[in-house]
């Protein structure tokens, strides 16, 4: 018989985009990572969150104009921070001849990690699951390749 604690998910730390620590509670809210003393640091490569489970507990940190009521808000943030992350890409090409440095692949990071926030954002508003969403897209293009229609423009092929 296992303690009841391990039927429990990890508290794990994150960053968000201005760099401030938060711990997810067991519940999915969002807590000062000081205060949790099981806040495990969550490191490259060192655990996986589910999309599905990243939407629900990115909510809670959804603070906008419309909450609940309005795509247009997280539509516009989507737009914006995904121009933010091709401004990284254009800098690698004008600044570094091309090459993705440490510094900027950490700055791309960041910034994929905001167009994350606003696509679960605009995917909750629009009472879209990201996982159900992922996995049609996945289904949408084994059916392509499998009709060798990969190349080619239009959602039709």
């Amino acid at each position: 018989h296992r303690p009841a604690h391990h039927l429990e998910p990890p508290i794990v730390e994150v960053r968000h985009h201005r760099r401030v620590s938060l711990a997810w509670a067991t519940d999915g809210t969002p807590t000062a990572a000081a205060a949790l003393p099981r806040a495990v640091p969550c490191t490259l490569y060192a655990r996986r969150v589910d999309i599905s489970d990243y939407q629900r507990r990115s909510r809670a940190t959804a603070l906008y104009p419309g909450l609940g009521e309005s795509l247009t808000y997280p539509a516009l943030g989507l737009c914006g921070e995904a121009g933010e992350a091709a401004e990284q890409v254009k800098k690698a090409l004008r600044d570094d001849a091309g090459t993705l440095t440490p510094e900027r692949r950490g700055a791309l990071e960041q910034e994929l990690g905001d167009v994350l926030w606003y696509l679960a954002q605009l995917a909750t508003e629009a009472g879209l699951d990201l996982g159900q969403v992922a996995v049609a897209n996945l289904d949408k293009l084994a059916a392509r390749a499998a009709r060798g229609t990969l190349h080619g423009s239009g959602d039709d092929r």
